[in-house]
């Protein structure tokens, strides 16, 4: 799994005008799910990022992770984190999970950071949405499961 995960003030998501999950000081969290993925990698993405220590203490160190904030989460799925765009000019998607894969994944990836305390939004799977991000600091982090297990 990959997430592309920005801090912002807040955020939201629409879908033919409609909110459809928003959230306030927190974590706004595109993920993107490949072929080999499984429950194990969605638990293990969850726990990282709800542990992350990006929040700034009273000093200005990131010492405060989204727990420790009691942040809110907006989890928005993104297919696209698995473009690869190295020949032509057309990026192609083909280390995407197929929806039936990727759908019950980013849930349950969702549902996990439920688990550890913290309240989560949603965007709406396989819809044309807009997403509004106001970006905190700014500070936009990039994780890959494949990458952070290699070093465990």
């Amino acid at each position: 799994m990959r997430a592309l995960i920005q801090r912002v003030t807040r955020g939201a998501v629409t879908v033919d005008q409609k909110t459809v999950g928003a959230i306030g000081k927190g974590l706004v969290v595109l993920v993107g799910v490949t072929h080999q993925d499984d429950e194990n990698v969605a638990q293990f993405l969850a726990q990282k990022i709800s542990n992350l220590r990006i929040f700034e203490d009273d000093a200005g160190k990131f010492n405060l992770s989204a727990l420790d904030v009691n942040a809110e989460i907006l989890v928005i799925s993104q297919f696209t984190l698995y473009a690869d765009a190295r020949r032509g000019r057309r990026p192609d998607f083909i280390a995407a999970a197929r929806p039936e894969l990727a759908e019950p994944l980013v849930e349950s990836f969702a549902q996990h950071l439920e688990h550890a305390g913290l309240r989560v939004a949603r965007g709406q799977f396989q819809a044309k949405m807009s997403v509004e991000i106001w970006n905190d600091g700014p500070v936009t982090i990039w994780l890959d499961t494949d990458e952070l297990r290699k070093r465990d």
